[in-house]
């Protein structure tokens, strides 16, 4: 099921961006997009939507001026350049705060939470592949390896998935539960673990080593997690 959305946005190369995001992300279906929060108001009275990016500094009215004032049932992600908003905006219950200019996998991290927070199908996230945009099933990673710029997702149907994506972006997008770090070059999927050894994990024939950057944490995890 998609979500709908719309952008509330004064600033044309902004509004660009943003869209050029919701237009890639197959999981979006964009409604509409505004230069001012007045017109948005006015679409809003018809047509229910799920998700709004709305811009803070606009002119008219703002957009935290159009939350306070205004009976918004929608989940909200300001898209600002300004820092000093963050504070009104958690008081304001927003979803997410995305400092302009953001990056696309800054933007799909607000996407997952969206999904987390409303209960939407959480089992897959999204990576950027190449020039594309790929689906990837939580429960099919067996562990990801970094490999020079790249990171490689292994899966359980021999499927290899190369993206330019941090560890720290996919970590971001990864549910902190099921997805451990163990190494400055590997990532593993903690339902997939066969055997720990000291210094070494068993996913099926594959040995990933524990670095001791990373030893005393995952073993701690281990530990609280009763696994």
């Amino acid at each position: 099921m998609k979500i709908s959305c719309i952008i509330v946005e004064d600033e044309p190369l902004a509004l660009k961006r943003t869209k050029s995001y919701v237009l890639k992300t197959p999981i979006l279906e964009l409604m509409g997009s505004f230069e001012n929060a007045n017109d948005a108001l006015k679409f809003l009275t018809t047509q229910p939507i799920d998700l709004i990016f709305l811009d803070i500094r606009m002119d008219e009215l703002t957009g935290i001026e159009f939350l306070e004032t205004a009976n918004v049932k929608s989940k909200i992600i300001f898209t600002t350049a300004f820092e000093e908003y963050a504070i009104k905006g958690y008081e304001l219950n927003v979803l997410d705060y995305l400092l302009k200019p953001f990056t696309y996998p800054r933007f799909l991290q607000a996407i997952n939470k969206y999904e987390s927070v409303n209960n939407e199908p959480s089992n897959y996230i999204f990576v950027k592949s190449g020039y594309a945009l790929e689906k990837v099933y939580l429960n099919e990673v067996l562990y990801i390896e970094g490999m020079g710029d790249y990171r490689r997702i292994h899966t359980s149907s021999n499927k290899k998935i190369m993206t330019l994506q941090t560890f720290t972006e996919l970590q971001q997008l990864l549910p902190k539960m099921n997805f451990q770090r163990v190494h400055k070059s590997y990532l593993v999927s903690i339902e997939k673990i066969d055997v720990i050894e000291r210094n070494f994990i068993a996913i099926g024939k594959e040995k990933i080593p524990i670095s001791a950057t990373y030893k005393a944490n995952f073993h701690h995890f281990i530990k609280r997690s009763k696994v």
